[in-house]
């Protein structure tokens, strides 16, 4: 009888989601566009200020701070003219 019961458990854990419908699903909420680029501008400010700190403990050359902090610099300037290009162009095509 407690085996007859332990099965029965199993295969209505196992059966109940296939007895769900794709209509009473939750939708799920749109991918932005720009999201891995906002992740990518968030981890670029995060290397900045980690760089910053690396340089007042004194473990890095002024030389070697200002050349990778002008790098890291460029290359959040480009994201974030990405991100504008991208946000442009989808606010030109809702206007169209």
């Amino acid at each position: 009888m407690l085996i007859a019961a332990a099965v029965l458990l199993v295969l209505l854990a196992f059966g109940l989601p296939l007895l769900v419908r794709g209509e009473d699903l939750p939708e799920s909420e749109p991918v932005s566009p720009t999201q891995h680029l906002d992740d990518r501008a968030a981890a670029l400010y995060e290397n900045l200020r980690d760089l910053q700190g690396e340089y007042l403990m004194g473990k890095l050359s002024d030389e070697d701070y200002q050349s990778t902090k002008q790098d890291v610099q460029r290359e959040l300037a480009r994201v974030k003219a990405e991100i504008d290009a991208i946000e442009r162009g989808g606010a030109s095509e809702a206007r169209a």
